[in-house]
């Protein structure tokens, strides 16, 4: 409703005095200056299908000089650049809403849909190599050599999807030659490509989505404690420490079942040593030992945020954050199998032989799908977890509980 409507949605008198939309006045009516205003479009209009369709050319620009083949592989790597604009829509989305401070608690459910439908999309696209799968060696070989050095590393889209979850730079494994992904992009003389500039604009684009959901799970109150409280550092701290006590129960228990089955006491002296690395390592994360000095307080609070949000899934408030955290693993876990999938793809298709870019083709693809994880607290914190019966009590559950405006 705009500011001239009132709640009935009639105009107002102050809109009717100063002309707008009045009886008689000179304003336009929506869509006057629209040629195509009032006229009802037709399916191929509307989707501008004929337009869609003249794109499977090749460098040639002319279908008819392609084989079947070839026009197969256009048709599927087009299909996929159009389903990554929609993540990249659906991620903006999630990042914009999740950058909030504080993050409306009915907002949440929005970023939860957002990332479920990045999910369903690369499970989506994951299953279209199947069809790439229908070339044989010998048909994509056929036309393999016109897309040097053209590479599939080149998408700039997929770049922008890495960069808006928050790939960090010196994670990024390079393909060996280019220095660096970046450049990777840029034209063959040096110069900048419509596709370095589409990376360049992403990257300038605020704030990633892992660091917004970090954000979010750093003001997350643990035991009705959020940061800035007084004593919320020694809250957090005797909230882990609790964990960590229960944990260590728990090791307890499964040691000894372990233990019991063991073939000797060289057999049981071992388990043993793996269990109490397993334990130290459980403190070791939730302390954030492995980053620097600086940044420990604040990852050790996200962290156990985390574990809070795990551990207590049940109670009411918790029930949209923990939706949210379900579906970044989820998210995550998807493109980690699309990855997988493409490089059995190629291998399937080529073997293992030097990508058309110049990269070591399905190596290169098998390293990213195993070291490229964005969110790697959402997968430790999982090593760590207990039963829901050897949690530690939470006296301020009510906090948690529903709210009623009275």
């Amino acid at each position: 409703m705009s500011e001239d409507e009132t709640m009935d949605g009639s105009l107002s008198a102050e809109s009717i005095a100063a002309g707008s939309g009045a009886p008689g006045s000179d304003a336009k009516a929506p869509g006057a200056d629209d040629p195509g205003a009032g006229r009802i479009p037709s399916y191929w209009e509307y989707l501008r299908v004929e337009e869609l369709l003249s794109l499977q050319g090749g460098v040639e620009g002319d279908e008819a000089q392609l084989s079947d083949h070839e026009v197969l592989f256009v048709v599927v790597h087009q299909v996929y650049e159009l389903w990554f604009k929609l993540v990249l829509r659906e991620l903006s989305t999630a990042r914009d809403l999740m950058n909030q401070d504080p993050v409306p608690d009915q907002q949440l459910s929005g970023a939860a849909a957002a990332l479920r439908r990045v999910r369903e999309i690369l499970d989506h696209c994951a299953s279209h190599f199947r069809v790439m799968e229908t070339l044989s060696t010998r048909d994509f070989l056929d036309f393999r050599d016109k897309l040097l050095p053209a590479s599939g590393f080149q998408s700039a889209q997929l770049r922008e999807v890495e960069v808006l979850l928050g790939l960090e730079d010196d994670k990024r494994i390079h393909l060996g030659w280019e220095g660096s992904y970046m450049a990777a992009l840029k034209s063959h003389d040096g110069s900048p490509s419509p596709a370095y500039e589409r990376v360049m604009k992403r990257r300038a684009d605020g704030i990633s989505l892992r660091e917004a959901v970090d954000g979010w799970l750093y003001r997350t109150p643990i035991r009705a404690s959020s940061p800035g409280d007084d004593g919320d550092a020694e809250v957090v701290r005797a909230f882990v420490d609790d964990f960590l006590a229960a944990q260590r129960d728990e090791i307890d228990i499964t040691l000894g079942l372990a233990a019991n089955q063991a073939r000797g006491d060289q057999e049981r002296a071992q388990l043993r040593e793996r269990y109490e690395k397993g334990v130290a390592e459980a403190r070791a994360f939730l302390l954030a030992e492995d980053v620097a000095d600086a940044e420990q307080p604040r990852r050790a609070r996200i962290r156990a945020a985390l574990l809070f949000i795990e551990s207590y899934r049940e109670l009411p408030l918790l029930a949209w954050p923990r939706e949210v955290v379900d579906q970044i693993v989820a998210l995550e876990q998807a493109f980690v199998i699309f990855r997988q999938r493409h490089a059995r793809m190629v291998e399937r298709e080529i073997g293992r032989r030097v990508g058309t870019g110049g990269s070591a083709g399905v190596d290169y693809l098998d390293e990213t799908a195993l070291r490229y994880r964005i969110f790697g607290d959402f997968w430790a914190v999982r090593t760590i977890l207990v039963r829901k019966e050897a949690v530690p009590t939470l006296a301020e559950g009510e906090f948690y509980g529903f709210r009623f405006g009275g």
